[in-house]
């Protein structure tokens, strides 16, 4: 059975954000809150963490999950970030997005597209996600909460409980959170194109 721990979603207690990080330090993997839905997510070097994501939400390996960053300059260590994508990038950011990017050499090769060698990022506005990041000090690996044959991510904590209690080692209660998932921008050339239309806004500029 996961750990479920109640956190304030607009002023987080600092003594359970912490125990959420030794949690994800420790190997775990954990159900959080963000700006769009629930979240899975696991530390960025927790091999088995991210084949037990996959397994939960049933992903192949031509999926790649996201790297949920603190902030821009975190996405930059990361990610190949030139003129044009900072200045789409500082305007989305934080905010229910994840973008596309050619991958540094910082990612480990399992976590990007085994083609393309790209990689997905995301800066979540949410005081828990924030405060998360800034006490672990890294990305954190993340898919987000959609499980195999359902047309709506979770939501509610009950059904999260019931159904992934056995697969999860804690559960983040952060009150209710949405349905709809990021909006995906390709910024790996130079024109960005929506991959996804989810919770932003689609901005101007964007091939769809």
């Amino acid at each position: 059975m996961s750990r479920v721990i109640e956190i304030h979603p607009v002023d987080p207690q600092p003594r359970l954000i912490q125990q959420v990080v030794e949690v994800v330090q420790g190997g775990g993997v954990i159900v959080y809150p963000t700006d769009s839905c629930y979240a899975l997510g696991c530390a960025i070097g927790n091999k088995s963490g991210m084949e037990r994501i996959r397994r939960i939400r049933q992903l192949d390996e031509q999926y790649y999950l996201t790297l949920v960053c603190r902030d821009l300059s975190e996405i930059a260590t990361y990610a190949k970030v030139g003129n044009t994508s900072y200045r789409l990038l500082k305007s989305l950011t934080p905010g229910p997005y994840a973008f596309l990017l050619k991958a540094t050499h910082e990612v480990p090769r399992r976590l990007q597209h085994p083609k393309r060698k790209s990689v997905g990022l995301r800066v979540p506005d949410h005081p828990i996600t924030q405060a998360m990041l800034k006490s672990l000090g890294q990305p954190l690996m993340s898919s987000s909460l959609e499980m195999p044959g359902d047309d709506l991510p979770l939501t509610d904590l009950y059904e999260i409980q019931e159904r992934l209690s056995s697969q999860v080692d804690l559960i983040i209660d952060g009150g209710p959170c949405g349905l709809e998932p990021t909006t995906v921008i390709d910024m790996e050339s130079d024109v960005p194109r929506l991959v996804r239309r989810g919770k932003g806004e689609v901005p101007p500029g964007v091939e769809e």
